[in-house]
């Protein structure tokens, strides 16, 4: 190992947090853990270790990669929640062959993690993550001006997943067609078909939509897409900081109500005393300056 090139027992490893772990760790930490395991624990065991109640755990059961989840969750929610509190409760609960068998990944995570942090900021607050580069962005709505005119601009970009579309549609009724008169970005309807859905994606949210309106449901919390756009949402650049986003739920959840969002306020549709004042509310939301 050359000079420059630190190891785990050099590492503080408890001041780096768990954010520094990246796609192939937590993947093959899944693979350890995700298994219903009767000799070795699993990821039950971590996740209680990492404080949840409970009720979290046996609603984590139902999702598709319960030890990802866990990680997301535990990383937005706890300050604890760092490469060496990680590696410490997997010795806890008695698997250190998982830490065994992924050190050099997480070293080689943790020493990349370290490398950018002593790198200058490339962005300020005037700057944006998603300046057009290319013509692909230039037109993707069917508004758009085909030679480089003036882009389509919308009030809200409505973050949902294909079984809540009847909703979406109410909200269509209800906010562009009657008195509120706002426009809305739904991706199936104002966008073309042909481009990158990622690139497209993050065009709209961050430079054509003032608000993002996110509508929670169990099937959001296992929609990529979905998730994908809120995170995208959520760390934006720091000129783009003061775009709101307003998480809508509009039927009763079995699954928590996504951790990342706890800290917004919620518009919620299924408490009969509000639904009156729902959507004049959310109206009033999306036509703030």
């Amino acid at each position: 190992m050359s000079t420059g090139k630190r190891n785990l027992s050099t590492l503080d490893m408890r001041s780096i947090p768990l954010i520094a772990l990246n796609f192939n760790v937590r993947k093959r930490l899944g693979l350890f853990l995700n298994p219903r395991n009767t000799v070795a624990s699993d990821w039950m065991s971590v996740a209680e270790n990492m404080g949840f109640s409970y009720l979290e755990i046996k609603n984590y059961e139902d999702c598709q990669n319960p030890t990802r989840k866990i990680l997301e969750d535990w990383q937005s929610r706890s300050s604890e929640a760092t490469v060496g509190k990680l590696l410490s409760i997997l010795d806890d609960v008695q698997r250190k062959d998982v830490v065994e068998d992924l050190r050099n990944l997480i070293e080689e995570d943790c020493r990349l993690y370290l490398e950018r942090q002593k790198e200058p900021p490339i962005q300020v607050p005037e700057v944006t993550s998603c300046i057009p580069r290319t013509s692909e962005r230039h037109a993707i709505t069917l508004e758009d001006d085909p030679e480089g005119g003036k882009p389509e601009l919308f009030d809200a970009f409505i973050c949902y997943c294909q079984s809540d579309f009847d909703f979406v549609r109410e909200m269509i009724q209800q906010l562009e067609q009657k008195d509120c008169r706002l426009k809305l970005c739904i991706f199936e309807r104002n966008v073309l078909p042909g481009s990158c859905v990622w690139t497209i994606t993050s065009e709209l949210i961050e430079m054509r939509c003032k608000r993002m309106v996110v509508v929670i449901s169990d099937e959001y919390l296992d929609s990529d897409a979905c998730d994908f756009q809120t995170k995208f949402a959520l760390s934006l650049s720091p000129g783009a900081r003061s775009k709101r986003l307003i998480p809508v739920i509009y039927k009763s959840m079995k699954k928590p109500f996504p951790s990342i969002l706890r800290f917004l306020t919620v518009c919620d549709y299924t408490r009969p005393c509000t639904q009156s004042w729902f959507w004049a509310r959310l109206a009033k939301a999306l036509s703030l300056p």
